[in-house]
């Protein structure tokens, strides 16, 4: 069982993962914390032109510093007009007595999805590693591959043997479709191959190639 801390938009991607018994802190009982991520300008990309789910490059100077003064003030904005409308503050003081707060189970519709919330997590061992198979992945997104990172480092305390095996089978391992078996049992034998005659999209394709660090196969 975790105790997590996370924002909204990366608990409703983690949640995803129907094999846990999940318990979240309740909005609707309880006036959410006023705080928020804020990506760091490494984090901060352009979306990606060749993967829908995916980032390109790193946004620079001046348009960086803007997205997070936007960011920044829009979650600050935000969580007041949330405050204004309670009628109390995140401390649980009242603002106006002689007013009567909206219900914070309506109040909490105007929160920024980069506020945190939080949950007790629990699954067993076989749904964890599928869990961290993929979202410590290096092209899971970065927001919950940090916490699977951390995870993962709790399952190599606690299971050991267990660890070992998963880092060798499943993070370490590569599984290849019909049509890439083919590919490389060609490569084993030297023999010529091309994306054309393969069946593969440029996609599958490289990243077939960059599962055997086959850089120099990469197609731009």
């Amino acid at each position: 069982k975790y105790h997590i801390k996370l924002p909204i938009f990366i608990a409703r991607q983690w949640i995803r993962h129907r094999t846990a018994n999940v318990n979240e802190y309740s909005a609707r009982y309880s006036i959410l914390d006023k705080e928020f991520y804020l990506p760091s300008a490494e984090n901060l990309a352009a979306q990606s032109s060749s993967n829908r789910q995916g980032r390109g490059d790193v946004l620079q100077g001046e348009q960086a510093k803007e997205v997070l003064e936007l960011l920044k003030n829009d979650s600050e904005r935000t969580y007041d007009n949330y405050e204004t409308m309670l009628n109390e503050r995140f401390d649980g003081s009242t603002i106006d007595e002689n007013k009567k707060g909206l219900a914070r189970e309506l109040a909490r519709m105007n929160l920024t999805l980069n506020t945190y919330t939080q949950w007790y997590w629990k699954t067993d061992l076989l749904n964890l590693m599928n869990f961290l198979r993929l979202r410590a992945d290096s092209h899971a997104q970065y927001e919950i591959r940090v916490y699977a990172d951390i995870m993962l480092e709790t399952v190599k305390k606690w299971v050991p043997i267990t660890y070992d095996a998963f880092m060798d089978y499943r993070v370490g391992g590569t599984e290849v479709s019909a049509k890439g078996k083919v590919i490389i049992q060609k490569l084993i034998k030297r023999e010529e191959i091309n994306i054309e005659d393969s069946g593969l999209s440029k996609r599958e394709w490289n990243e077939l190639m960059d599962s055997f660090n086959m850089e120099n196969k990469i197609i731009k």
